[in-house]
């Protein structure tokens, strides 16, 4: 199951106290203060894992307690830290302050971490507050509470090629025809309900990742249909591909409705790099194709003709992708 939100409450460990105790040996009867250090609270820690691909688990747990710091020992001996609570995410995870929807931590990359409630600070024992006045002080500090936040977890995959279009304009079709993705494929809109990520193998061993999220239709940055749901899951492609179906309706107003989308969703997307592919050109018509050759966009995209049953176009859909990928770089 795909789970991209989730909501969670963290808590670090508090710090163990510090002890209030006196040296006692045979033959010394007035040994000195030796109460040692309470120990650390245990922290609370994110860690992106390229591994995972959902937020799934956290469906099922919503807090996250840190083991508390034991308390310092006579003989001088400090209290155990406790154990840090180390919780693994997507890469890809965004993490918001629940109170103030702040940005608290991007972890894009395989390996990053943000620490997210440290531990509270152990307390002195009595053996730290010797001094040559107080030689034999009975006094000890608490260990520090920890801390507790509420935090909101946000997975937008990480893709090179983010694929646009209406529902049912065969997004899903061309995924599994330029990759090993397999997704649920059926000829009636909103077959595609969670994202789908597939790798594209190039020539000379190299590749690259397309994302084909469910489709869109007029006023999903309102929420309407799937609404912006999937959107986010665009925001960190490096290219974007508008698929046109050329049997519903002049294309021409399809592009202009999904710019418009990805524009009142999220201003950055409208000026991302782009290409332009018509697609199912198998099923058009002669007064279709006249239509098309008619048809002119705004200067910049490529414009291509593709099919993915047929594979026509194919091939210089994924050049020209693999081009304007190397050109923009990382």
């Amino acid at each position: 199951m795909f789970i991209d939100t989730a909501s969670v409450t963290v808590r670090s460990g508090k710090g163990g106290d510090g002890a209030v105790s006196f040296r006692r040996e045979k033959f010394i009867p007035k040994g000195g203060p030796d109460g040692g250090n309470g120990g650390k609270g245990g922290d609370i820690i994110f860690v992106a894992d390229r591994q995972l691909t959902t937020l799934l688990d956290f469906r099922y747990r919503h807090s996250y307690k840190a083991e508390d710091g034991q308390n310092g020992m006579g003989a001088r001996k400090t209290g155990k830290s406790g154990d840090d609570i180390a919780i693994r995410v997507p890469a890809g995870t965004v993490i918001r302050d629940a109170k103030t929807s702040k940005v608290v931590a991007d972890l894009k990359a395989d390996g990053d971490r943000y620490l997210a409630a440290a531990g509270g600070k152990g307390g002195r024992g009595n053996a730290r507050f010797a001094t040559s006045t107080n030689q034999a002080p009975r006094k000890s500090e608490p260990g520090a509470a920890g801390g507790e936040k509420a935090l909101d977890l946000e997975l937008k995959l990480l893709a090179d090629v983010g694929l646009v279009g209406f529902p049912n304009a065969g997004k899903s079709t061309l995924i599994s025809r330029i990759s090993a993705a397999r997704p649920k494929i059926a000829d009636y809109p909103f077959t595609t309900l969670v994202p789908t990520l597939g790798i594209v193998r190039y020539e000379n061993f190299s590749s690259f990742v397309v994302a084909d999220i469910p489709g869109l239709i007029e006023g999903a940055h309102t929420g309407k249909g799937l609404g912006t749901r999937f959107l986010r899951h665009i925001e960190r492609t490096r290219l974007l591909v508008f698929l046109l179906d050329c049997s519903a309706g002049p294309v021409r107003d399809q592009y202009k409705t999904l710019l418009k989308e990805l524009r009142e969703h999220n201003p950055v997307l409208a000026e991302k790099p782009r290409i332009i592919a018509i697609s199912k050109i198998d099923t058009a018509g002669a007064d279709t194709l006249k239509e098309l050759k008619k048809t002119r966009f705004e200067k910049g995209p490529t414009v291509l003709r593709i099919s993915s049953v047929t594979g026509e176009g194919i091939r210089d859909l994924l050049d020209e992708c693999w081009k304007t990928l190397t050109e923009t770089g990382d």
